[in-house]
């Protein structure tokens, strides 16, 4: 068997979030992603399909059935983009974002990093400018 044997193109994620409506909107507000399609189950949204260009997310609601789960631990998600870090900053700040740190250049990026409202922690990341 190859070393390497996967050669993966695109990574999406699944979030289970305590507050669907309230998480759905905080994704469109403070990173800009847009709302591909929302799932109904009799009449209750349980699903949202969010896109931020080629990156896609699904956020679920937590139906409760496995009590409550500890969201955002032991791991974070990254966001690669060519586009202004400061800028990205200042629109989720201006959002409500509290930051977990500053826009700064970190190993040959330039990054900052914030969490959802279920504690979901996110990096997003542009190279820096020769």
């Amino acid at each position: 068997m190859a070393s390497s044997w996967l050669n993966a193109r695109n990574l999406q994620a699944s979030l289970t979030v305590d507050d669907l409506a309230r998480s759905r909107d905080w994704y469109r507000e403070a990173l800009g992603f847009s709302v591909d399609r929302e799932f109904e189950r009799d009449g209750r949204m349980f699903a949202a399909s969010m896109r931020a260009g080629d990156v896609r997310i699904l956020l679920t609601q937590d139906d409760g059935a496995k009590r409550k789960r500890r969201k955002g631990e032991g791991f974070s998600l990254q966001l690669t983009t060519s586009q202004d870090i400061d800028a990205l900053a200042d629109v989720a700040k201006q959002a409500g974002v509290v930051l977990d740190t500053e826009p700064a250049d970190i190993r040959g990026v330039r990054a900052f990093r914030l969490r959802d409202p279920d504690g979901f922690r996110w990096t997003i990341s542009s190279p820096r400018e020769p």
